[in-house]
């Protein structure tokens, strides 16, 4: 009886362990070639970075239709918050490794009327600003306790920058 030669080729098992050594290598050099996801303090600072930038357009606005020696104080808020902006984005650059994207640009291009012939909306009051620089301060001085090191340090001082702001530049609002 002659054997009749196989299709297939005859598989051994030292090629079988080469062949799911190389397979275990390609799916662990698969997994740390995708994107990190984000750590939660570079979260945190981002969404202080948003604030701060929200703030900083809040106060320059209110201070286009504020009274004289209520616009300076508002002039100086926005300037405070633009280097807080500053701050936040060297350090979360300095931790990830790349500078942070903006979301609010996105947000403030998109239309927030359906209508056509809506007026306008009034500029921000001290009042408004007051109250964003209170939330502010509340949420930055929480992701202060939740952090270490210059981190912590980092934030605190902004949510002390943001109460003193609106507690004496502003005057508690009570100026407005």
């Amino acid at each position: 009886m002659s054997k009749v030669p196989s299709a297939l080729p005859a598989v051994s098992r030292r090629r079988v362990l080469i062949s799911g050594a190389a397979l275990a290598l390609l799916s662990t050099t698969a997994v740390g070639c995708a994107a990190p996801a984000p750590r939660p303090e570079v979260e945190a600072l981002v969404a202080q970075l948003e604030r701060a930038r929200a703030d900083s357009q809040l106060a320059a606005g209110a201070a286009s239709a504020a009274r004289p020696d209520i616009a300076a104080a508002l002039t100086t808020v926005a300037a405070e918050r633009s280097a807080h902006v500053q701050a936040l984005s060297d350090e979360i650059t300095r931790i990830s490794g790349e500078a942070p994207q903006s979301t609010s640009a996105s947000a403030s291009t998109s239309p927030t009327s359906t209508s056509t012939t809506a007026e306008p909306l009034p500029p921000p009051t001290p009042r408004d600003v007051v109250a964003a620089l209170k939330q502010s301060a509340d949420s930055a001085a929480q992701s202060a306790a939740q952090q270490s090191g210059y981190r912590s340090g980092l934030l605190g001082s902004i949510a002390a920058s943001c109460t003193a702001a609106f507690t004496v530049a502003l005057d508690g609002g009570q100026s407005s």
